[in-house]
């Protein structure tokens, strides 16, 4: 079976390494982005190097109109996907609940919790056995967040990412049967920009010491967790949690 990627925020970070390791696997990928076309085209081009057939595709995952169209183009291109990756996310600034927007509030669930479930949903529509797929694999990126609940930090953000783990449970069971397998990363401290969208890009050098392992990860590190997941070497894995957090 050819191996077809879709992997959300694919730009930076950690979708970025993903990008890169399933280069090396031998996925046809997907790289999604938002806004950054530069940094877009970078990995691509990366990944290109590596020996991938791969597309960059500008897309709002928050947005089914847009999703539709993702899929679309991977369909054409690159055949029917069988593996998401939805690590697409957002996060405010550091605040107390009663300091919170309603604005703030909806475009953060609607990034972290409605957007990957509706990747999933037409993820599943090629994917499954039930729509005639052949199977395939869904890693959702939570957060260490999610049971830690991020008091006096971003609490909204926890329970975004509480959620999504709720998600991933329910749709696990739900897909079992039919040649679909989902599961979650949780990453703790990871040394990505995406700590100033939370207005500190320092954050996890200064929160190190009290990282039980004593220092932040690496994205490449949750990447691995998130290839072997999609993996046949994790074939009897579903509805599984992998915590990357140092000991968190």
């Amino acid at each position: 079976m050819d191996k077809v990627i879709v992997i959300t925020g694919a730009s930076r970070g950690i979708g970025a390494a993903t990008a890169r390791l399933a280069a090396q696997a031998g996925y046809r990928i997907c790289i999604n982005y938002l806004n950054d076309d530069e940094a877009a085209q970078r990995v691509l081009a990366e990944v290109r190097e590596l020996g991938a057939e791969a597309i960059a595709v500008k897309a709002d995952v928050s947005v089914e109109d847009e999703i539709i169209q993702l899929f679309q183009r991977v369909d054409a291109e690159l055949g029917a996907v069988t593996a998401l990756v939805n690590n697409a996310g957002t996060i405010g600034q550091k605040s107390r609940v009663e300091e919170v927007s309603e604005f703030r509030l909806l475009k953060l669930m609607k990034t972290n919790v409605v957007g990957p479930m509706l990747c999933a949903k037409h993820a599943l529509l090629r994917m499954s056995t039930r729509h005639g797929g052949q199977g395939g694999g869904i890693v959702n990126v939570s957060s260490v967040a999610a049971r830690l609940g991020s008091p006096n930090e971003y609490v909204d953000y926890a329970a975004s990412k509480g959620a999504l783990d709720t998600f991933t449970l329910g749709l696990a069971k739900e897909v079992a049967g039919e040649g679909v397998r989902v599961n979650a990363v949780r990453p703790g401290y990871i040394f990505t920009d995406f700590h100033a969208l939370s207005g500190d890009p320092e954050r996890v050098s200064k929160l190190e010491p009290g990282i039980p392992m004593g220092r932040g990860g690496q994205a490449v590190e949750v990447a691995e967790a998130i290839i072997w997941l999609l993996s046949d070497k994790a074939s009897y894995a579903t509805g599984s949690f992998l915590d990357l957090g140092g000991g968190r």
